[in-house]
């Protein structure tokens, strides 16, 4: 699978897990990428980096996100 089909699966995902968040994909660039999450008030709740070992397979994007959503609630 290239790696672009694979940045796209991983901004569905990522969108999904954060919903009523707005994902907002910044970067995209060197097969990496980064994300923001911000809320309905436009407002930046977090943002982070992800390299393609962070989601290229499912685990490891299960971890950023079980993360992240753990930093939200805190």
């Amino acid at each position: 699978m290239n790696t672009s089909i694979q940045i796209q699966e991983a901004i569905r995902t990522l969108s999904g897990a954060f919903a009523p968040l707005n994902c907002i994909i910044m970067a995209k660039r060197k097969n990496g990428f980064s994300f923001t999450l911000v809320n309905e008030h436009g407002i930046a709740r977090h943002s982070e980096r992800l390299y393609p070992q962070q989601y290229q397979k499912p685990e490891p994007l299960q971890a950023v996100i079980e993360r992240v959503q753990s930093s939200l609630t805190a």
